[in-house]
Order: structure tokens, then sequence, then C-alpha cells
């Protein structure tokens, strides 16, 4: 029984140390500048949004809550605490993507081509958001990092993977994947 238990640490020691390497090698790719992060909005309880949606008003969408809030606050002070530059901060037009940004960065714009095409109604603008939201990263020419804080559907698209409310996907301009880091 105690080899076993010592297997069993030894064992979790090495994930445990891999995992941290991954995300220091991540984090280290980020202080460099010039990738891309693709976010996945913080935590907002449910599953797409109510069929009378309004994008001007909140009020009409699938929100937050109080823990999307503050995992929103544990990204932006992933960047702070670690000395990450950024260069601009885009979202898209949902409010829950917007308060991410918001509660993570401060200062963001909105840029269509990170909208959710979750839904019927918008899903004919798929093709068109993501021909402009790659032509935009094409042109992007910083050094610092580009964040973008979209939703499930668009990464889904662009990096064939998923990722859970707050995620990140680091990447170059080429859509090489550095890694990913979640915010808990």
């Amino acid at each position: 029984m105690k080899y076993i238990n010592f297997i069993l640490l030894f064992l979790l020691s090495i994930f445990n140390s891999n995992y941290l390497q991954a995300n220091d090698l991540v984090i280290s790719e980020l202080q460099k500048g010039g990738k891309i992060v693709f976010i996945r909005h913080s935590l907002a309880p449910g599953n797409g949004d109510p069929d009378n949606i309004d994008l001007k008003k909140c009020d009409t969408q699938r929100n937050l809550n109080q823990e999307g809030i503050e995992q929103s606050k544990k990204i932006g002070k992933l960047f702070s605490v670690n000395n990450i530059q950024i260069d601009k901060v885009l979202s898209s037009e949902w409010c829950r993507c917007k308060d991410t940004a918001r509660f993570a960065f401060n200062n963001y714009e909105t840029f269509k081509g990170l909208n959710s095409f979750y839904q019927e109604k918008f899903y004919k603008y798929k093709d068109e958001q993501i021909k402009s939201l790659k032509k935009y990263i094409s042109n992007w020419n910083g050094e610092k990092n580009l964040i973008l804080v979209t939703h499930f559907v668009v990464i889904s698209e662009i990096f064939n993977v998923g990722v859970s409310s707050g995620e990140m996907i680091v990447s170059d301009k080429n859509y090489k994947i550095y890694g990913n880091i979640i915010a808990k």
C-alpha cells in the first residue's frame, strides 16, 4: 500500500509539473508578444439566448453571473501580474463578451466578426463573420498581443476545438496553437 501511494504521488507530481510547465510556456509566448488570444466569454449560465434577444439590451440576453465576473477579473489579473502587453481588445457585441472584456481589461472595442452564430437567426452571418475575422487577423501586425473575446462557436469554427467559459486559446496569425489557459 505504501508503494502504491508513493507511485500515485510521483505520477501526480509529473502531471502537475507538466501542466505548470505548459502554462509557463504559454505565458512566456504571450510575454514575447505578437500572439492572438481567443477568449470564450466568462461563465454565463444557460444555453443560447432568448428568442427576443436585442444586442443593444443586455436584459434580453444570457449574462455573466457573479462567478463569471470573478472569472473575468482573474483573466485580467493573469495579464497584469505576468506583464503581458496588449495591443488591442476586441469583443463580440453580446453583453456577456463585452462584460468579460470590461471586467478583465477595462478598454475594448466591439467587432461583428466575433459575434455568435449559434442561433438560427444569426447563423446566416457565419461565413461573412469568419471571413471578416480572418481578414482582420491577417492584416493585424501588432508587436503586443491581440485579445479577441468571443463565443464557443467562433473558436470552434477557427480551431475545431471546444473551449469552456473563460478559456483562452493562444495562437499566432497562422492559427498555430501555443496552448490554452483556463481561468477558474
